[in-house]
């Protein structure tokens, strides 16, 4: 479990987060709220991108705080960014393979189960990320995340920019990271329809703070208007 608590951050005299406590279990939790509310600037706690001011983050009963984003990543952090952040001139392999020094078991190949969950990664390993899609941009930085055998797997808006049936496939191929293996999964989403059919649980944010949680299901007509609608 992925466990954030009474964390604090500030960007110079801006409060951005403001006691956050937050649990990521088994499933699939969707962190969601309008722009500008911290989410993503949590999530770069959450990795090591930036350092909390006060509060602890433990992943699996260990304290990650004070560890570097790379060490975040050998302990089983899984990153997509918002944007994606591929490397545009790297081939499709070279950008998969970035992820493998992350690796516990010490592989350095690319595991077979991202070329099954991504066909089009192997169908065009040779090309350059930057020369791709924008869903097939996503599809790569996605593998290039799985790539570094994450417990763990954080995801910034991930259906931005994204074509319907590349956001259908991405749900889908979520759904089957934490039902078959057990990926433990946090998404920061704003499209509401993708949120429902992925999450299992769902935790709203609004300056800074955690201010609604629970199952899916409990996500109300109240919640959205007061939380959610722009």
């Amino acid at each position: 479990m992925l466990n954030v608590a009474a964390l604090n951050h500030y960007y110079g005299s801006s409060h951005t987060l403001r006691g956050v406590d937050l649990d990521v279990g088994d499933g699939c939790t969707v962190l969601m709220g309008r722009n500008g509310v911290g989410k993503t600037t949590l999530l770069q706690c959450i990795t090591g991108l930036l350092s909390p001011n006060s509060g602890v983050i433990s992943l699996s009963g260990s304290g990650i705080t004070k560890l570097s984003a790379e060490r975040r990543a050998a302990s089983g952090i899984g990153y997509v960014p918002q944007g994606r952040q591929i490397f545009p001139l790297l081939t499709v392999e070279e950008n998969l393979k970035i992820g493998l020094p992350a690796r516990r078991d010490g592989m350095r190949r690319i595991p077979a189960e991202i070329h099954e969950l991504f066909p089009v990664l192997a169908d065009m390993k040779n090309r350059r990320g930057g020369d791709l899609s924008g869903g097939q941009q996503q599809q790569l930085a996605i593998g290039r995340a799985l790539a570094t055998q994450p417990d763990v797997l954080l995801l910034d808006e991930p259906t931005e920019g994204i074509q319907p049936n590349i956001v259908a496939e991405i749900g889908d191929i979520i759904r089957r990271l934490h039902e078959e293996i057990g990926l433990k999964v946090l998404i920061v989403e704003q499209k509401l329809p993708f949120a429902r059919r992925v999450g299992d649980r769902f935790a709203i944010m609004d300056r800074g703070r955690i201010v609604a949680s629970g199952e899916m299901g409990t996500l109300d007509d109240d919640l959205v208007a007061r939380y959610l609608t722009v």
